[in-house]
């Protein structure tokens, strides 16, 4: 059997339209071969690079305009923002223009046309996004506010800020269009730049919707034996936390740490509730479970 044609140096290790395959003498034959793989008509992929969404979206933006951008989940994806598992599944693509310029359609690709007025994107990695603030607004029309707060958390972390609520609440009152603008009015006032996580921005809803008074987000605990310590949701006037536990990311070496720590906090007279996915799922008796814990402590001595 023949050896496989390389490459162009010019092709070799990165996605290509095969528009500029052609123009570089490489045959359609050699470009049906197994090591090249296929994302979108008309765009090939090296099957040694791999193949994850930025890939996918380099293949196809070999193909497209230079107006031609990422926008919506598929921009929010390349951020990782959080989203329902049900968006980060899916393989399609969304792809902006400004109008009057026709928006890009084909399988498993969404095209979309906005004014031109309301069109910005910049770079991300070498993928043309919408730009952060418009990202968030892009979701509205399909997601329900507690995951646009979550969406919107992410965005302005204090640590690692994509955005911030001024230029969240900018982009609204500059919006060209009114899809989704009941939501993320909604979300807006709820949304807190210290949440680590989309499950605890949804318990710390939870627990605003239920009236828990005296709420403090990833509050820092020093302990009296010298620990530092951050909680992701505490009531410092009762000495109460409640925290998101997750199974997913739990290792031995975790579960241990986290024994440690909770013995510290409740050492020093910090009551844990911990909470779940399942809690998530019916927020009544989580909230009224905390709330049992606050009715039956009374406040800490240096709280008073």
């Amino acid at each position: 059997m023949p050896a496989r044609v390389p490459l162009p140096p010019s092709l070799a290790g990165r996605p290509f339209s095969t528009r500029e395959a052609l123009a570089a003498g490489v045959g359609r034959g050699r470009l049906g071969s197994s090591d090249i793989r296929h994302p979108f008509r008309g765009v090939n992929l090296p099957s040694a690079i791999e193949q994850n969404l930025r890939a996918r979206c380099l293949a196809l933006q070999s193909r497209l305009p230079s107006y031609a951008y990422f926008c919506g989940a598929t921009a929010a994806s390349l951020m990782s923002v959080p989203l329902p598992s049900r968006w980060e599944r899916s393989p399609v693509v969304h792809v902006a223009v400004p109008a009057p310029h026709t928006a890009p359609r084909g399988h498993l690709i969404v095209g979309h046309r906005f004014d031109p007025r309301d069109a910005e994107s910049r770079d991300r990695d070498g993928v043309r996004v919408s730009t952060p603030a418009r990202v968030w607004r892009e979701l509205s029309p399909g997601l329900p506010v507690d995951d646009l707060v979550a969406a919107g958390d992410f965005l302005i972390h204090w640590e690692r800020p994509f955005t911030t609520v001024h230029e969240l609440r900018e982009t609204l009152a500059l919006s060209c269009s009114r899809r989704g603008i009941r939501a993320l009015n909604a979300a807006l006032p709820l949304l807190h730049d210290r949440s680590e996580s989309a499950q605890e921005s949804k318990l710390r809803l939870i627990l605003i919707r239920g009236r828990v008074p005296g709420l403090a987000v990833n509050l820092s605990i020093m302990t009296s034996g010298g620990y530092k310590y951050r909680a992701d949701i505490a009531m410092p006037a009762k000495r109460v936390i409640v925290e998101y536990q997750s199974l997913l990311h739990m290792t031995p070496e975790r579960y241990r740490a986290d024994m440690t720590r909770r013995s510290r906090l409740e050492a020093d007279g910090w009551f844990m509730i911990e909470a779940n996915a399942q809690d998530l799922a019916d927020p009544g008796e989580l909230v009224s479970r905390v709330t049992r814990v606050l009715a039956g402590r009374a406040p800490w001595p240096d709280e008073l």
